[in-house]
């Protein structure tokens, strides 16, 4: 899927002009390249889940001494 800057919208591969163009302005978007995932986003998410984990762990300890 390509994103027309011009418009604003996502666009389908199937809906993509002959020659890659956006079909509601007609920018050529088949030239453009994803840009790759931030590492301090991945390190975000690891982080995120070692957090949460700890603290799903700690809650599952919490219910078992109170039972």
């Amino acid at each position: 899927m390509a994103w027309c800057e011009e418009c604003d919208i996502l666009v389908e591969d199937t809906d993509l002009g002959a020659e890659g163009e956006c079909p509601a302005c007609g920018t050529i978007l088949a030239d453009q390249e994803r840009q790759p995932i931030p590492w301090y986003f991945k390190l975000m998410i690891v982080a995120s889940v070692i957090y949460l984990g700890y603290r799903g762990y700690q809650g599952v300890t919490w219910i078992a001494a109170h039972v």
